[in-house]
């Protein structure tokens, strides 16, 4: 905050003292002049002029907000699953120095509002620990001539923070960082990078191995201090809106899950999407042709490497026009549309914001017709150059450009296309040709004038408000679209700018990464902070987008994004050839393994994204996620959880055989090749060669496999096995249904429940003949067979023991199976 310029009546306001002539400088919202109970929430006029208000959302989480000019705009949240949050019930009492706030229930949170010498407002927990606290040496202020605001929170030295979306950061957690939030073309953007193309401005703070959460819900640019400036405070503002901020408690527990199931209560959850998108995905910028395309399939399909989704970038278009294709390169797109169905295939395009600027083109008269497209500042179509020249560009932020951007894809639908990728949505432009000025890496020529106006679904503001919203909306509206032209269908959208809550319309890439060791090790910090920033389905350009691989590093980023859920190999357009199968040999063959891993564990990924959308927990975590306790793993950038139960260990160093890695305390893990045994709360050196990605499991987990098929298309015929990680106690479950359509909300589906202790495997199998046949268990970790082995009391002879593996595989002679008993 700039203090240097605070003035007369700025002091006055720090000091609760009468106002004095307003100046245009930061000015703190001053001491409490008058407090009351407005329905579910506590009301403060301040000595500056500025209103607060507190309230609760629920017992476990607290809402802030403050307009400086007095008066709250609409309650309205582009965030927000509902247009506006819920309220809990208050209980306020006020004193003549400070007032105190709680919800009404028996356990909750509690808030204090110290009324003088300024506003401060402090939230602690149930056990009457502070959660949260105003930092008095730096209070809440505003600008009242630029409309900016800030607020300061007191942290803790050893206070680490997760989260905060996409960031180019190569440490996991955020401390001693100043971040900007506005979205941002970055092609090849160097690791540190700040912004990139989605903001999210949410955290998980821990400190002591307790969690808490906040999150800044302001669409203008942004930022958060994270300690940088002073360690002992960290702060948030914004350019323009209110201060509005919610603070998640993490419930009894204080724990990061109870944090982030609370965030996504009140921004929403990624549905479950068709199983096909958990597949591996292979694109290019861009198969040229549909010669190529049909080349590309079927090359998978007779090395046998599984895939399932095919991209087609801006090429396969007429000259780049969406909602086209080209008719000298993909003269039959429905014939091959039906053919890679055929094969087992979905097919992906490509689809930018930019309707080219042409009397001719259908899309854009229609567009114009309707009157959906962004005005300039004096009320003119914006007309501004992308890949097809000079374009339009429909405003997301207006239902009707949204209805009408949704119905443009009842043409690619009806010739057989799977799912859309929503591209250069910040939005991004390239440079008028009459710009003479210089062209920084983020400037300002990168996307629309801050003066662009925009309808803000009733509350027209311009682009410096509504710029971080532009990418999610366009998606939403796709994914609306795609809802209501084929309601039985599970839509399948990315897209690579958006905001908070982007996850109920979207998966989302990280961009144009680059083809280097670095970005490699990157991918871990930036897409487990995303993950748990409510992103669930996330993932980054398999080998690097922006430059040519080499063998060995597209091979190890192939292992360590097998387990991530958007699993796509992508590259440009001046890069080479880029699949599986490039660089022959046994890259191929290692390539091919690591696509097979995926598919066997297809079951155990779907499982985790049904618990997804109930929850809010994300498949892919940091270990500081589930293991907030265990000092050591709170600060481990090169390792990831998939779910509770599988610890993936990547190697992100060229030439690399050999790594640590650190088994998360409280559990103990299982080597999934070789039943190896590893005590948590340890660092061991662990052989990883070129073949095989490092991967354990937690020792009482349960985790569902399958052979190998081709693409998910051919999972209903063949059988499940279940994996047992002995010498633990746990429970786990196996998600089954049909894999697309809404019939599973009706309850269509099934929960294999498996509960393992010492010597025993409990199974509940609900009966079904619609699911895949739950046909052996296979217990890990053995270091022996065992000498007693029974189902439901009864001998088993049906059973083999591999040495080199611990592994013992029961056949199961039905699904009527309860108990495996074992014992030496």
């Amino acid at each position: 905050m700039r203090w240097r310029t605070m003035c007369a009546a700025a002091l006055a306001a720090l000091l609760g003292l009468a106002s004095l002539p307003a100046c245009a400088a930061w000015q703190t919202v001053g001491a409490v002049t008058q407090a009351t109970r407005t329905g579910d929430e506590a009301s403060f006029a301040t000595a500056s002029g500025a209103q607060v208000m507190v309230g609760f959302v629920t017992p476990d989480v607290v809402r802030v907000r403050m307009a400086p000019g007095g008066k709250f705009g609409r309650d309205f949240s582009y965030a927000l699953e509902a247009a506006a949050p819920a309220r809990a019930k208050l209980r306020f009492d006020d004193g003549a120095e400070r007032s105190e706030l709680r919800a009404d229930a028996d356990n909750g949170a509690r808030v204090v509002v110290q009324k003088r010498p300024v506003l401060s407002i402090t939230v602690f927990d149930a056990q009457g620990r502070v959660v949260a606290g105003d930092d008095p040496a730096r209070p809440m202020a505003f600008d009242a001539e630029t409309g900016a605001v800030e607020a300061a929170k007191q942290r803790g030295a050893y206070e680490l923070y997760y989260g905060f979306g996409e960031q180019g950061l190569a440490t996991m957690s955020r401390e001693g960082q100043f971040l900007v939030n506005w979205n941002t073309d970055s092609y090849k953007y160097p690791v540190g990078t700040n912004p990139l193309y989605q903001t999210i401005p949410f955290f998980i703070a821990l400190r002591d191995g307790l969690a808490y959460g906040l999150f800044f819900d302001n669409t203008y640019r942004s930022h958060f201090d994270m300690g940088k400036s002073d360690p002992r405070r960290y702060s948030f503002g914004a350019d323009g809106g209110e201060l509005n901020y919610y603070v998640f408690t993490g419930g009894a527990q204080r724990s990061p899950a109870n944090v982030l199931r609370d965030y996504t209560a009140l921004t929403g959850r990624t549905a479950l999407p068709p199983r096909w998108a958990l597949g591996y995905q292979q694109s290019r910028y861009s198969y040229m042709s549909q010669a190529k395309v049909e080349e590309i399939a079927r090359t998978f399909r007779e090395k046998k490497i599984p895939a399932d989704v095919i991209h087609l970038d801006i090429d396969y278009m007429d000259g780049y026009r969406v909602f086209t294709w080209n008719p000298k390169t993909f003269p039959e797109p429905k014939k091959m549309l039906a053919d890679l169905h055929r094969d087992g295939f979905h097919a992906v395009t490509i689809v930018d914001p930019g309707v080219k600027f042409d009397e001719n083109y259908a899309v854009y008269r229609s567009g114009r017709d309707a009157g959906i497209y962004v005005r300039d500042a004096a009320g003119r179509e914006l007309h501004e150059k992308v890949w097809p020249g000079i374009c339009a560009f429909p405003d997301f932020t207006d239902a009707k450009a949204r209805a009408w951007w949704g119905e443009q894809y009842s043409k690619p639908l009806g010739e057989g296309v799977d799912g859309f990728w929503n591209d250069m949505d910040e939005p991004a432009i390239f440079t008028p040709d009459d710009f003479t000025g210089p062209q920084p890496a983020q400037g300002p020529q990168k996307t629309f004038a801050l003066d662009v106006k925009h309808a803000g679904d009733g509350d027209a503001g311009t682009h410096a408000r509504y710029h971080n919203v532009f990418g999610m909306q366009m998606v939403r509206a796709t994914f609306e679209g795609l809802k209501r032209l084929a309601p039985d269908r599970r839509p399948f959208a990315i897209t690579r700018a958006g905001y908070a809550g982007v996850q109920r319309y979207s998966a989302v890439w990280s961009g144009d990464n680059d083809a280097s060791w670095d970005h490699l090790a990157l991918t871990i910090p930036l897409l487990t902070n995303l993950s748990i920033s409510g992103v669930s389905f996330v993932g980054a350009d398999v080998g690097g987008f922006a430059a040519n691989t080499t063998p060995e590093l597209y091979t190890r980023w192939m292992q360590a994004a097998a387990l991530t859920p958007f699993y796509r190999t992508h590259s440009a357009v001046d890069t080479d050839q880029r699949e599986p199968w490039t660089y022959g040999g046994d890259w191929e063959r290692i390539n091919r393994a690591s696509i097979e891993l995926r598919y066997r564990l297809l079951p155990y990924l779907y499982t985790l994204f049904a618990q997804n959308e109930a929850s809010g927990l994300p498949p892919l975590r940091p270990l500081a996620f589930d293991y907030p306790q265990d000092v050591d793993a709170l600060l481990v950038n090169d390792e990831y959880l998939v779910g509770r139960d599988l610890l993936v260990a990547p190697v992100v160093v060229q030439n690399q055989r050999a790594r640590s890695v650190h088994f998360p305390k409280g559990d103990a893990w299982i080597d999934w090749w070789s039943g190896a045994r590893y005590e948590g709360g340890k660092t061991v050196k662990i052989a990883a060669p070129l073949e095989r990605l490092p991967l354990f499991v937690r020792a009482g987990a349960s985790v569902p496999t399958q052979p190998v098929v081709q693409h998910t298309g051919e999972m209903k015929n063949v059988p499940l096995t279940i994996v047992v990680a002995t010498g633990g106690t746990g429970a786990s479950e196996v998600y089954e249904d049909a894999g697309d359509g809404y019939a599973y909300r009706k309850g269509v589906s099934r929960t294999v429940k498996v509960a393992v202790s010492a010597g025993k495997v409990t199974l509940d199998i609900p009966k079904s003949a619609a699911y895949q046949r739950v046909a052996a268990v296979e217990l890990l970790g053995l270091d022996a067979a065992p000498a007693k082995l029974a189902i439901d009391g009864k001998p088993v002879g049906d059973a083999t023991f591999d040495a080199a593996t611990k592994r013992l595989r029961i056949a199961l002679p039905s699904e009527n199976v309860r108990e495996i008993s074992f014992a030496y």
